[in-house]
């Protein structure tokens, strides 16, 4: 107490003292948005997680290999469709538990011997649903797991190209993930592919 008192008393020590500790703490904690709950504050992720541009290089590189060997033009796994009747406060945890679904079922399985950047990608998409993990939904559910059952049921009647697949929507599901939880509205997640 005797040093706060001390570098109350010098201007330079209480900017010394304000610039090392309360500075850092008010910079790393986080505080609801205005006009949010803390549950849907639960669901957002900082925008610096997708200006990364190793990363986002990486993800879309991964992206243009896989879909170079997708023969399936006429099915989409990502897309407009997984937001059928999905309110917009629930965007961010749909996309995390489709996130959630390709990484487990599609990034770690016997495919990440097959791509380059596999467990990079893998990895850095695990981080951002682990930061998602007091994300809840809000209101009915149902919807949520009709939608996200449709995307995992098209997948395994593609069987082996529907991984494939998978992994040539990750630039799709990067800019999903993007626009649904940092709360950005750009164009890039309802880009369509070629």
């Amino acid at each position: 107490m005797a040093y706060l008192q001390t570098l109350s008393k010098s201007f330079p020590g209480w900017v010394f003292f304000c610039c090392c500790c309360c500075l850092p703490l008010l910079l790393t904690s986080s505080l609801p948005l205005k006009g949010t709950s803390t549950a849907h504050h639960a669901c957002r992720l900082r925008k610096i997680n997708f200006q990364q541009p190793y990363i986002r290089n990486r993800t879309y590189t991964l992206a243009k290999m896989a879909s170079a060997s997708d023969k399936d033009t006429d099915n989409r796994l990502i897309g407009q469709q997984l937001y059928v009747n999905i309110k917009e406060n629930n965007r961010c945890y749909l996309m995390k538990r489709v996130v959630e679904t390709v990484v487990k079922d599609v990034l770690l399985t016997e495919v990440k011997n097959q791509y380059p950047y596999v467990e990079e990608v893998a990895q850095f998409l695990a981080s951002l649903t682990s930061e998602l993990s007091r994300c809840k939904f809000s209101g009915n559910r149902e919807h949520i797991e009709k939608n996200l059952e449709q995307m995992k049921n098209k997948m395994e009647q593609l069987g082996e190209n529907g991984k494939t697949k998978a992994i040539g929507e990750l630039d799709l599901l990067f800019d999903y993930m993007e626009n649904a939880c940092t709360g950005i509205t750009k164009k890039g997640g309802n880009k369509e592919k070629n």
